[in-house]
């Protein structure tokens, strides 16, 4: 499976802009600028996809384990909250924190626990990071 996505960057770095389009056209010239990523203008950047990607390739991880554990998943919020950094050699993603509460119709803290965490380092998007990435994960 291959998944596409494209950007167009028109300008310098801070006075440009850009646009980013997916196969799916879910983004479709999708505004991103300067302002977008370092600043709070109006629009998209590279790491709120990011963050997004990974909440959301994080819930449908947790969701796969949990069904099999027979816990019954009724809901899973998950919250990516990414950090980007000035580093010696640029800018770097250093943390992504997930903040997960799900609601199951059977609970069981240590399964929960379990899967969590084997969510937590089996996601795709997770494999592909490498930040330090921690889980924050409650029962409702």
């Amino acid at each position: 499976m291959q998944r596409q996505a494209s950007a167009v960057w028109n300008g310098s770095l801070r006075d440009g802009k850009g646009s980013l389009t997916t196969e799916s056209k879910t983004l479709d010239a999708t505004q991103y600028s300067f302002s977008t990523r370092f600043e709070n203008g109006v629009g998209t950047n590279p790491e709120e996809l990011i963050a997004a990607a990974h909440a959301g390739c994080f819930s449908m991880d947790l969701s796969s384990r949990l069904g099999k554990a027979g816990l019954g998943v009724e809901r899973i919020d998950t919250n990516a909250t990414l950090t980007l950094e000035k580093v010696e050699d640029g800018f770097s993603i250093t943390a992504i924190v997930l903040d997960v509460k799900a609601k199951l119709q059977n609970p069981d803290q240590a399964k929960f626990d379990e899967a969590v965490d084997a969510a937590k380092k089996g996601c795709p998007v997770s494999k592909v990071l490498k930040a330090d990435i921690s889980v924050r994960a409650s029962l409702a």
